[in-house]
């Protein structure tokens, strides 16, 4: 497929989210002008922003990533083949829910921030237990109860009281959690497609695809020695999304009221992980390697923090000894702008904090 000289990058939708690429699109595109592919594995999917932007260009997409609200996202984004209209009058019947209390306005909302912390003022707890009880009771298909949760999910975020994670609530209510909870239709589109949306640990996915691009965002721990072993990871920052999708009033735990299966040791990614192994070497970098090393596809696009585990010199190691460099793209966060562009074996420059790397891998 023709790639992208003079395509802009299309409009994508999502939540407010730490791992976020929404800034990194059209850098994505820049660094992967020039090159033809069609098939695209994202292997960390997230909120599927990326997944949306292959999507809307007309690419096949496998959507990866072993969380429960980002298979909802994907079925939203990815798989649906219906105009928004086809859901009017589902998302119009929920929005037209009187709230009760449940088990969320028992567990997630409060009527004195001094004395408990919540997410969520009670009004909007009382309809997300309504409405959240009402999606199970009603006859939808896979892809109308994602859609129907895509847009409970984007109301709340709308609608919190956080900093955009859910393991700490602001100690004085935020001016949009004074707001109504109202359900919208996401921006869904017709998938020209077949994509797939596939929950499962990539190590395990990549044996199972071979696809023209593999774009890799790991999730990875800080290179801080001094970081704490207790560091809260990717699954403890959006447990309440875990929870409204299951609607399984689970087991919780601590100030933040915690899903019990968001604790570190049951739900840590070993990309995350902190410790090394019997050779000094951190066990998220040795995932990394045999990812890169074990991933059948022509081009591997990697999205890498210079605050994350791995040096410079040992990502070069990995990509190197698994084909040719061929761009490395440095974007300043600060700045939110592709600060140059190289075509050597060379990283270009010494700033260490706040940028974010894009290598453009070509097989062996």
């Amino acid at each position: 497929m023709d790639l992208f000289n003079e395509r802009t990058t299309p409009k994508t939708e999502g939540i407010k989210y730490a791992g976020s690429k929404l800034k990194l699109l059209d850098s994505i595109l820049q660094v992967l002008s020039g090159i033809q592919f069609d098939s695209v594995l994202d292997g960390f999917s997230g909120t599927t922003r990326v997944s949306q932007m292959f999507a809307k260009l007309g690419h096949k997409v496998i959507s990866n990533d072993i969380s429960t609200w980002s298979r909802t996202f994907g079925q939203t984004y990815l798989i649906n083949k219906e105009r928004p209209k086809h859901y009017s009058d589902l998302i119009a019947h929920l929005n037209s829910i009187k709230g009760y209390k449940g088990w969320f306005t028992e567990h997630y909302s409060s009527d004195d921030l001094k004395k408990k912390k919540s997410p969520f003022q009670s009004k909007n707890t009382e309809k997300l237990d309504a409405i959240r009880d009402e999606i199970d009771k009603l006859n939808l298909n896979e892809i109308e109860q994602s859609v129907a949760l895509t847009s409970l999910i984007r109301a709340l975020d709308s609608v919190d009281n956080t900093m955009g994670h859910y393991v700490a609530y602001l100690s004085e209510w935020s001016p949009r959690s004074y707001n109504d909870l109202i359900l919208k239709i996401p921006s869904v589109f017709e998938n020209k497609r077949d994509n797939l949306v596939v929950q499962s640990n990539i190590l395990e996915t990549i044996n199972s695809f071979d696809v023209d691009l593999a774009y890799f965002d790991p999730p990875y721990g800080s290179n801080n020695e001094k970081m704490p072993p207790s560091r809260v990871r990717y699954n403890s920052y959006y447990h309440i999304w875990t929870t409204v999708i299951k609607n399984d009033k689970p087991e919780i735990f601590g100030a933040a009221n915690r899903r019990y299966d968001s604790k570190d040791a049951l739900s840590g990614s070993i990309f995350e992980e902190f410790r090394k192994d019997e050779n000094g070497h951190y066990h998220a970098l040795n995932a990394i390697r045999v990812l890169i090393q074990n991933t059948n596809a022509k081009y591997i696009l990697l999205s890498y923090s210079n605050g994350g585990r791995a040096t410079k010199e040992e990502l070069f190691d990995i990509l190197n000894s698994a084909g040719t460099i061929l761009k490395i793209a440095e974007i300043n966060y600060k700045k939110n702008v592709m600060a140059n562009m190289s075509w050597t074996n060379e990283w270009i420059s010494k700033i260490d904090t706040n940028v974010e790397y894009l290598i453009l891998l070509e097989r062996k």
